[in-house]
């Protein structure tokens, strides 16, 4: 390609359309052969061989030992680096888990075991000693139904929707469930606050409220 330029005559562009690259391509290719001749035609990657940001050895060290000696997450391997005043974020971390072959538990064992915590049941001893409260955000149904009941597009699902005060929004299923007997209340309330959670399942006369845990899912 550069010689057909230099030692044939042909123009650049020319020589773009036959070799079917770009005209700057072509013209990169000679400003490299004058100035190295032929060593400057060998490929050269893009690709900086120094970094100014490169994570240093002995950050990546210390992310190896954490994650194979005391099987840290990459979060908390995050948190502990930037007590320590590396500036890594957390993105960094999990790539340098992969490069190390071990982004994910099973792999620090060779027969890929897990090494997770198993599940531990809730043991308790009495009704109300342990209360598990749960919390589910749902939409509102307004009367009469929305399009399943009326026809998708239909002038009744239209009205449900719309108008003065026809706005559905959500509404939020409160659940206390007993860890000893296993028994469920749910009432739907206006908010998802954590006092408002704790005043629907609190019993009136109750001194100490039970231990109690909470989970939020989402719809």
């Amino acid at each position: 390609m550069v010689r057909r330029h230099l030692e044939d005559g042909i123009p650049k562009a020319d020589v773009a359309v036959e070799f079917r690259i770009s005209c700057p391509a072509v013209a990169t290719w000679v400003a490299r052969y004058l100035a190295a001749g032929k060593a400057g035609s060998t490929y050269r990657p893009l690709v900086p061989r120094h970094g100014a940001q490169r994570t240093l050895a002995e950050v990546v060290e210390l992310i190896d030992s954490l994650r194979r000696d005391r099987k840290w997450s990459a979060r908390r391997i995050h948190r502990h680096l930037l007590d320590l005043w590396h500036e890594l974020h957390l993105r960094g971390v999990g790539r340098w888990l992969a490069r190390l072959g071990i982004p994910r538990l099973r792999d620090l064992t060779p027969a890929g075991d897990d090494l997770r915590r198993p599940p531990q049941r809730i043991r308790t001893a009495w009704p109300g000693h342990m209360v598990h409260l749960d919390l589910k955000k749902v939409a509102r149904i307004p009367d009469g139904g929305v399009w399943r009941a009326h026809g998708r597009g239909s002038t009744a699902a239209k009205a449900a929707t719309r108008g003065p005060g026809a706005k559905v929004g959500y509404t939020y299923l409160h659940s206390a469930v007993d860890g000893f007997s296993r028994l469920v209340y749910t009432e739907a309330l206006d908010d998802e606050k954590a006092v408002t959670t704790i005043d629907s399942s609190a019993e009136p006369g109750r001194s100490s409220p039970p231990t109690a845990s909470r989970r939020s899912t989402w719809s």
